[in-house]
């Protein structure tokens, strides 16, 4: 059986179950299970702390897993590797410290960094050849400035409001932009391609809906350089031979602005559908 490390709690834990329950495994039907099986599927869910998947992962002791990007790299485990972004869960990693003190990683040179992701940090500025002494805490890494240990910090940031409310300032480049990413390890294992395509499917079917329209033959070609679809709509005879019936993937975020642009061509009888699961 294939076994998949799943968060077991935190902002990645319910996108996650909801990606795989879309994806037709069974997963927990108690949040405080830790373990379960999927016969059907043939697969074992292990529920664990999204900081330690990678590392069971990486070590051979369970086969792929859902964790943040952020959190595989700073466990720096070189067995486990990424095999696909899944779109969930984004955060963006910056350098913030008191206003003017610092205008470049450059300027850390020697100071303290308070930070929940030391693994990562570290590796940062170690290939900038930047030393720092690293100060590791689990959370609230804004107030280390302000109670005196650390310089600086190294922290997620969403809008910047919570690491201003503490009188820092964000300076230097982007450490990571991170999101939610199944992870495999060292081998490769029966059944990890099945899950990559089931979880592609479903990434497909949220990003995308179906259209159908009506339209006169003689505007095929103005319609199509509206909506092209992923490789070409699919177009049926109607009764009327002077119609035709048009049915074409579309990203989910244009659909309105698709459906305006169909219309003013002289689409008729515009639907959308929603995709349940694909295969691409």
């Amino acid at each position: 059986m294939l076994r998949i490390a799943v968060p077991n709690k935190g902002s990645l834990a319910e996108t996650a179950a909801e990606m795989l329950s879309e994806a037709g495994y069974t997963g927990r039907r108690d949040s405080k299970d830790l373990y379960t099986v999927d016969p059907v599927n043939e697969v074992e869910f292990f529920y664990l702390r999204p900081r330690d998947i990678a590392t069971y992962v990486g070590s051979g002791a369970l086969d792929v897993g859902i964790t943040g990007r952020d959190l595989l790299l700073d466990a720096r485990m070189p067995g486990a590797r990424e095999v696909e972004s899944l779109g969930f869960a984004g955060s963006t990693f910056r350098f913030a410290g008191r206003p003017g003190r610092f205008t470049d990683v450059e300027d850390l040179q020697g100071l303290r960094v308070a930070t929940a992701y030391p693994g990562l940090v570290d590796a940062f500025l170690d290939e900038r050849g930047v030393a720092v002494d690293i100060v590791p805490l689990d959370g609230a890494v804004e107030s280390a400035v302000q109670l005196g240990v650390a310089d600086a910090v190294a922290d997620v940031v969403s809008t910047g409001t919570t690491l201003r409310q503490a009188g820092l300032e964000i300076f230097g480049p982007v450490l990571l932009e991170s999101d939610a990413v199944l992870i495999a390890g060292p081998e490769e294992v029966e059944g990890t391609e099945t899950l990559l395509r089931r979880l592609r499917g479903v990434l497909a079917a949220r990003k995308y809906v179906l259209i159908d329209y009506d339209l006169p033959t003689a505007l095929i070609e103005q319609a199509i350089a509206v909506a092209p679809g992923l490789e070409s709509p699919t177009i049926s005879p109607l009764r009327d031979p002077e119609w035709v019936a048009v049915r074409v993937m579309s990203p989910r975020r244009d659909v309105n602005r698709v459906m305006d642009e169909l219309y003013a061509i002289g689409a008729r009888a515009i639907l959308v559908t929603e995709i349940l699961a694909a295969r691409l």
